[in-house]
Parts: C-alpha cells; sequence; structure tokens
C-alpha cells in the first residue's frame, strides 16, 4: 500500500469508530458524564465542603483533573474493548485481517477511534466542572500532552483486552477487578503525601497515580511526583503496550483458529 492507501485505510477505520461512539451517544457519553458529576456533588459539594485544602488547592478544585481522567481512562478503554471483540463476534474483524492493511494502521484507527472519545468525554466533565468551581490551567501543553497519552495507554489496553477476549464477559473482568480499583487508589481523590509511608510506596506501583499527578500538574503547577518522570513512565506504557498490540495482532492471537 502506498500512502494514500494507508491513510484511506485509517481514516476509514477512524471514521467508523467516531461514528459508532457518535451515533448511540446516549450510551457512550452521557453515563460517565453522569457518574462524575455525581462524583462532584457527593465528594466535592457536600464532603469536600468539610475537607481542608490539598497543597493549597480547595478539594473541590483538587478532585476536577482526577475525575476528568477518570472518563478519559474509562471511555478509551470501553470504546476500543467493546468495538475491537464486537468485530470478532461478528466475524468482519476478518475482512481487515485478509485486506493488505497494515497491521499498525489497524491498531491506529482503533486507538485513535478510543483516543477521540476519551478526550470527548473527558472534555465534557471538564466542562461540568465550572457549575461546582472556577476551573484554571497552569499549563495547557502538559494537560494536552497528559490526556492524550492517557488515552493512548488505555485504548491500547482496551485493544489487548479485545485480543484475549473470548466472550463478552471477558470484556469487563479487567475494567472491575482492575482498572476500576487502581483508579480509585490512583490520587483522584487525595494527595500520595497524605499516605503512611508503606502506603506512599505501594502507590507508586500504579501507573494510573503518574496519569493522575502530572495530568493536575498541569492544572496547578503542583505535583506529588516529578512531571518529567511521569511522562517518562507514560511514554514506556505507550511503547510496551504498542509493541504488544502489534506482536499479538502478527501473531493472530485470539482472531485465528
Amino acid at each position: 500500500m502506498n500512502a494514500h492507501d494507508t491513510w484511506i485505510a485509517f481514516y476509514t477505520i477512524l471514521r467508523k469508530e467516531i461514528v459508532r461512539f457518535m451515533r448511540i451517544w446516549s450510551q457512550t457519553l452521557l453515563p460517565p458524564v453522569i457518574n462524575q458529576s455525581l462524583y462532584f456533588i457527593i465528594f466535592g459539594a457536600y464532603i469536600g465542603s468539610q475537607v481542608k485544602s490539598i497543597n493549597g488547592i480547595p478539594y473541590m478544585a483538587f478532585i476536577v483533573p482526577g475525575l476528568v481522567m477518570m472518563a478519559v481512562i474509562t471511555s478509551s478503554f470501553t470504546n476500543v474493548v467493546s468495538s475491537f471483540f464486537g468485530s470478532k463476534f461478528q466475524k468482519n474483524i476478518e475482512e481487515l485481517l485478509v485486506s493488505p492493511t497494515p497491521n499498525y494502521v489497524i491498531i491506529a484507527g482503533y486507538i485513535m477511534g478510543g483516543v477521540a472519545r476519551g478526550i470527548l468525554v473527558g472534555a465534557i466533565v471538564f466542562a461540568i466542572s465550572a457549575l461546582f468551581t472556577h476551573p484554571v490551567i497552569y499549563n495547557g501543553w502538559i494537560v494536552a500532552l497528559f490526556v492524550f497519552l492517557t488515552a493512548v495507554v488505555f485504548s491500547l489496553g482496551g485493544l489487548i483486552n479485545g485480543i484475549f477476549a473470548t466472550k463478552f464477559d471477558d470484556v469487563s473482568i479487567f475494567p472491575t477487578f482492575v482498572l476500576t480499583p487502581l483508579t480509585y487508589f490512583g490520587g483522584v481523590f487525595y494527595s500520595i503525601n497524605d499516605l503512611p509511608p508503606l502506603w506512599q510506596t505501594l502507590t507508586k506501583f500504579n501507573p494510573i497515580l503518574y496519569m493522575v499527578d502530572g495530568f493536575r500538574y498541569g492544572f496547578f503547577g503542583v505535583s506529588d511526583i516529578n512531571v518529567s518522570f511521569s511522562i517518562v513512565m507514560l511514554a514506556a506504557f505507550t511503547f510496551i503496550l504498542a509493541f504488544a498490540a502489534v506482536y499479538l495482532l502478527q501473531k493472530g492471537t485470539g482472531l485465528k483458529s
């Protein structure tokens, strides 16, 4: 395939992904917005009014980056795993596999579809946060970098989950038993500096911590972890998962009998 054909293939997959989640927006965009709004009301407006500021930041404002990142993580992961497994289940993934479309183009199309949904949902949640607090942005480039890399990482994670999934139950196992606990223990609602030393050490093994903390730095200019180190960690996660996705697709894991 030449460059033009490669672009057409990528654009077609990406367009299909965007049209798919926009067509059922009430199922893909609305639920995470409602969930995060409830967090704003319960943890921010009610509980937050009784919690002291963290690093000089009012609690309501402090949790905004974490809740936005939660929405990005969940939406990007869910979009790719559900779409890719759906293609496997309906057998139309075989049409892509037998076409001359390179594997990296197939992966890029699905991943950017997940990124698009994740960023869109995150933007809506951020807009909703203006109803509860006055949002500020310290460094827009850092905000954009972290939200993009995080969406890419979890889109890749969703793709790998979709590759290994053999039934619909497998699609929900990882989000329920791994993703959700890691998110809640990833510094969304607290600063790790407030934890006992042992828990601080254990929390640093949670990859979501680096995403949330770096993202929060983009808003307020303060962080618990060195921002450069968080960027390196995100880049490493992206590379490792991308390599794994390409390898699994080339090997035909979960795709070829």
